[in-house]
């Protein structure tokens, strides 16, 4: 009986400091609209013939109090139908919709007290919200409890799961892709003091480990090796098919769910987050059931696409709304400022970044981020044993701006930023998390080939084939892994239709008999669509004399890939080099490119889907620096410097990736690793209970870490 006594106690307890939150946050709310009452002339509190102090207080306790239930129970509601527009109205709507509440907060006020201009009403609502939401959130500091529901509430939660009677905290693994990221961009990172938090952790034991990619340095190909085990059959970023007759691209969602079906049937598993994982902003769900920004599940309709369901649960706050809607703005212009800077300064190499790229940018940057970040935490609060989440605003600005500079500095401050949150939330889980921080690839600089020689690749084939070229060169498609990514995954978390028809009415040539001509960042795919088998070379020298000896010969161009009829395969060089496979080395025509590309060419040459000529461009060891065949400046997808060298890090409690003297060698080795990682541990895979708050990780919490504005 004492203890039921003492459990009453201690719920009216609670009930009186909830009660007593709910009425500071709603005192600090009618002050604030007071003050903006006085501030702010077409805000006003009060009837025609004026009130007095007391009347007008209490005038702004009553919208106070309205705005506030509205922005509880209505705001969710008009989430569900923001969702429901484009992406680029994003920011101007979460202002529009929270100032219409403020309004009808106003015109709830008997008397017809309350009144504001439209404009007038957005700035309010905006300033009440933010109010409101730090009050609530300084009130917490004390109030473990109090502060466990502002984190399930702020992560789209109501409570942790049932913990059940675990005997003992099994540690769950958080993996967090920094998209584009190499090694030697981290290391450079850490040692600017941009990431103090990654230096942290290195100081502290993590392990750093290198890795090489294959030969297609590129997310599609790398993610679906880390998270499904198989990569095989992966050229590149966007290739043509001939038995099937389409244009695969591996940031599309038809394509995303093809390439994850083929992988699952050819390992025979669902993937590496199976067992309780949870998926976030990726390309691929690696079997997990809970999903967010997830690009293969993009092409699902109805129910089934649960994809969406991390845009409902972030955006339910208004609070959050509002932030992210600020940052997205602001992001807008800080790209607008950058852009305008690099113009005026002729800053070379250089592409170009107006059209609607500063708002691509600002939802890669600011909303998938937040959205990924805050999905994240939730997945650590309910428990969860192993989240893959990307965060792809690196890779995104790289591409436009170069992988080094002073805009790409900005965006790994920010990621430090992200991953530090992650870290402090990881305190209050109910169990114990490792957070593993991975790469996909990094990323090569370098002029455009068409800066550097007048023309694209596409032009250069055309001429070797003796076909006319277009006298006005025209830019080819950017590949930007982030932007159309984001674009698509946005479209589905907004009910929009997304494009299953990859990009092969668009790619293929008015002729079949006409070359096609792919790129991949530095990589260059071309196929002759109206041949069903993969062409010898001395088929294609039969039928274009001139083609072969153009491409090899180029200076823009490093080496190619052809089958031979006589020697398997070979290798073309600019200095005349033929190289048949069998007898491929390191030295030679590849030097360059480094070890293990002969081993990546190789592997690359047996996937059925391979082109007839594959073209790597040059890269120079001397400046490090590539020639993209799309329109970017910072590119990866084929082999040549930093694109083919992500990274690893590790905490010092799991066991080294690789032994001493040993690398780490292909997506498919680093799933391998991972999957090893999420073995060591047993015991039962049940959360337990939160940990309690305290002042310093209360103090992080729940803003999503940006630069001020």
């Amino acid at each position: 009986m004492g203890d039921g006594r003492w459990g009453g106690a201690d719920r009216w307890r609670s009930a009186g400091r909830t009660v007593t939150r709910v009425v500071a946050v709603w005192a600090v709310s009618t002050l604030t609209m007071l003050a903006l009452a006085g501030l702010l002339p077409a805000f006003e509190l009060q009837s025609a013939d004026g009130d007095t102090f007391t009347r007008t207080a209490l005038t702004a306790a009553t919208a106070a109090g309205a705005f506030g239930l509205l922005g509880a129970l209505v705001w969710p509601l008009l989430v569900r139908a923001l969702l429901l527009v484009p992406a680029l109205v994003l920011g101007l709507l979460v202002f529009f919709l929270n100032g219409s509440l403020l309004i009808v907060a106003l015109w709830l006020i008997p008397d017809g007290r309350g009144a504001a201009d439209p404009e007038t009403a957005v700035v309010v609502a905006a300033v009440m919200s933010a109010v409101a939401s730090a009050t609530s959130t300084a009130l917490a500091v004390r109030d473990d409890d109090a502060y466990r529901r502002r984190l399930y509430r702020l992560t789209g939660r109501t409570r942790p799961r049932d913990p059940g009677d675990a005997p003992e905290a099994v540690p769950g693994t958080v993996f967090l892709q920094l998209d584009g990221v190499g090694h030697h961009v981290l290391r450079g990172a850490v040692d600017d003091g941009l990431m103090p938090t990654v230096a942290g952790w290195l100081d502290a034991g993590h392990r750093l480990t290198p890795w090489r990619t294959d030969w297609s340095s590129q997310t599609g190909a790398s993610q679906l090796g880390i998270l499904h085990g198989s990569n095989e059959d992966v050229p590149a970023f966007r290739w043509y098919e001939k038995d099937t007759g389409r244009v695969m691209v591996s940031n599309r969602p038809a394509g995303a769910v093809e390439l994850q079906r083929r992988a699952v049937r050819r390992t025979g598993d669902g993937g590496l987050l199976t067992v309780d994982g949870a998926s976030r902003g990726n390309l691929f769900s690696g079997g997990a059931d809970q999903l967010a920004l997830v690009l293969s599940m993009a092409a699902r309709r109805g129910r089934r696409n649960r994809s969406r369901a991390g845009y409902f649960a972030y955006f339910a706050d208004p609070a959050n709304a509002v932030r992210t809607a600020g940052s997205l703005v602001t992001e807008c212009f800080r790209e607008m400022g950058q852009s305008t800077r690099a113009r005026l300064r002729r800053e070379a190499p250089r592409v170009s970044r107006g059209g609607t790229y500063p708002f691509v940018r600002a939802f890669a940057t600011v909303v998938e981020r937040d959205v990924v970040v805050s999905a994240v935490m939730g997945d650590m609060l309910a428990g969860r044993t192993a989240v893959y989440a990307d965060l792809v605003a690196y890779d995104e600005v790289a591409h436009h701006s170069g992988p080094h500079g002073r805009d790409t500095d900005q965006v790994l401050r920010r990621l430090d930023r992200a991953i530090a949150l992650i870290a402090t939330v990881a305190e209050h889980a109910p169990r114990p998390y490792r957070i593993v921080l991975l790469s996909d690839h990094g990323q090569s600089p370098g002029e455009t080939f068409e800066g550097a020689y007048g023309l694209t690749l596409k032009d250069l084939v055309r001429a070797g084939c003796g076909l006319p070229v277009p006298r006005r060169v025209r830019r080819t498609r950017s590949g930007s892994e982030a932007r159309d990514a984001a674009r698509d995954a946005l479209r589905s978390a907004l009910h929009r239709p997304v494009d299953e028809s990859g990009e092969a009415d668009r790619e293929l040539p008015a002729k079949l008999s006409e070359p096609l001509v792919l790129a991949s960042g530095n990589l260059g795919l071309v196929s002759f669509p109206d041949v069903p088998h993969r062409m010898t070379r001395e088929e294609i020298d039969r039928r274009h004399p001139a083609l072969l000896r153009t491409l090899a010969h180029h200076p823009g161009v490093g080496f190619l890939l052809v089958a031979s009829a006589e020697h398997g395969s070979v290798l073309l060089s600019r200095d005349g080099a033929e190289v048949p496979l069998a007898e491929l080395t390191d030295t030679g025509p590849l030097a360059v490119f480094g070890r293990g590309a002969a081993d990546a060419v190789r592997r690359t040459d047996g996937f059925p889907h391979v082109a007839d000529i594959m073209v790597n461009s040059m890269y120079d060891p001397a400046t490090g620096t590539v020639h993209a065949f799309e329109e970017q400046i910072g590119s990866h997808g084929g082999l040549g410097g930093e694109q083919s060298h992500p990274f690893l890090l590790s905490p010092p409690d799991l066991s080294p990736p690789v032994p001493p003297g040993s690398e780490l060698v292909g997506a498919e080795h680093v799933h391998r690793v991972l999957r090893r990682w999420l073995r060591e541990t047993s015991g039962p895979q049940i959360p337990l209970t939160p940990s309690p708050s305290t002042p310093r990780t209360e103090a992080a919490l729940p803003f999503v870490p940006d630069e001020k504005h």
